[in-house]
């Protein structure tokens, strides 16, 4: 980011005597992803190859630049080509591929996710489950995905000890789901030792939770910017700028408030998959011209930016 941006509604609000407090500085993240960035762009819930292409033509048409596509109905929901497809075209861009592995809470046995409670929300349920995100991790990592999107604590420490033991490539990224995202800093702290190179957290968190969880980790956070409506539905677009301030490095993703579930895919969603995906893209550009005319546009990291830097973790050894 530039040393100083202006912030939204100033000047007019100084000229009435409404002008914002001066941030202080100490609220500041003092991490960057390992190139130097602050901030990454990921395009979310792109859901097969056709919606690849979508978002990829939508991009190039709008000047959006794009580091992460990622998808949310699973690894096994796409057939071998369309995975290879999907991961020719991103490679292609520079732009890293992240698919959602195996099976999990709402499309499993159990009932208990249905309930008032959501008794044990997506997590992977006894040891097929875990079974199935790592055929799932196995078999897309061989078909050249080089992220995954897991929604379980078990998950994620299984594939990071698959990944330190050559199970799955060493430089495999492992991306934690918003929907169990940690809202603390002792828990996104423990989220990072077990294995975890970016984390979504809630769209709810306030400006103070990130720096709490900026005091204590610099693993990259992934947050919406507008958030679909399973997730709240909350549109941040004039905060992005402190946003970033406070929660660097982040990836800044574009759902969308208003629009119907996708998740499983098929082609009965054809139409609404292509028309949203096209549409993220575009809140993007929406958000970046803010940014822009804020002059807080500065801080982006390299297109084809895609590793974490060092992170701490448990020991894998044991």
């Amino acid at each position: 980011m530039t040393s100083s941006p202006r912030r939204p509604g100033e000047p007019a609000l100084s000229e009435l005597g409404l002008g914002a407090p001066a941030h202080d500085p100490a609220d500041s993240s003092p991490h960057t992803f390992p190139d130097g960035g602050s901030w990454r762009v990921e395009i979310p819930s792109v859901e097969g190859p056709e919606a690849v292409g979508v978002v990829l033509d939508e991009a190039s048409r709008l000047d959006v630049p794009v580091h992460r596509i990622s998808q949310g109905s699973g690894v096994w929901m796409l057939r071998d080509a369309e995975i290879v497809e999907m991961a020719e075209a991103t490679a292609a861009r520079g732009i890293e591929l992240c698919l959602f592995t195996g099976p999990r809470g709402t499309w499993d046995t159990g009932a208990s996710v249905r309930t008032g409670s959501g008794g044990a929300g997506l997590r992977a349920r006894g040891h097929d489950a875990v079974a199935g995100c790592v055929e799932d991790a196995v078999r897309a990592t061989e078909l050249g995905v080089g992220c995954l999107l897991v929604a379980d604590e078990g998950v994620l420490w299984t594939l990071h000890r698959a990944r330190a033991r050559g199970v799955i490539p060493a430089d495999t990224t492992l991306k934690v789901s918003a929907l169990v995202g940690p809202v603390n800093p002792a828990s996104y702290a423990v989220y990072e030792r077990l294995g975890a190179d970016s984390l979504n957290v809630p769209s709810d968190l306030t400006l103070a939770h990130l720096t709490e969880i900026r005091r204590v980790s610099a693993a990259p956070m992934d947050m919406y910017v507008e958030a679909p409506d399973d997730l709240g539905g909350y549109v941040r677009m004039y905060e992005i700028a402190e946003l970033v301030r406070r929660g660097a490095p982040l990836y800044l993703k574009f759902g969308l408030a208003k629009a119907p579930g996708l998740y499983p895919y098929g082609a009965q969603l054809r139409g609404v998959t292509l028309d949203t995906a096209r549409e993220r893209v575009r809140r993007g550009r929406l958000a970046l011209d803010l940014l822009a005319r804020h002059g807080a546009d500065g801080g982006m990291s390299p297109l084809g930016s895609r590793l974490p830097g060092d992170l701490r973790r448990f020991d894998t050894s044991q």
